[in-house]
């Protein structure tokens, strides 16, 4: 468990900064501004997704070896 919540976490740090990075240098990267039901909402989304990464690598910490 402890594994599959610390990729969850990579992938939403991941998926986080990209859609940052796309808002401020206008890059084409990430999952964030391709879903059309987050128009004008993309920096919070991505800011959201990267405090979720951090919730999830703490909730894998808490959890016991293995």
């Amino acid at each position: 468990m402890k594994k599959l919540l610390e990729l969850i976490g990579f992938l939403a740090l991941v998926q986080g900064v990209l859609g940052l990075a796309h808002q401020f240098t206008h890059w084409r990267v990430g999952l964030v501004q391709r879903l059309g039901f987050l128009d004008g909402y993309e920096i919070y989304a991505s800011v959201g997704l990267v405090v979720l990464a951090f919730a999830l690598f703490a909730a894998a910490e808490s959890q016991g070896p293995g």
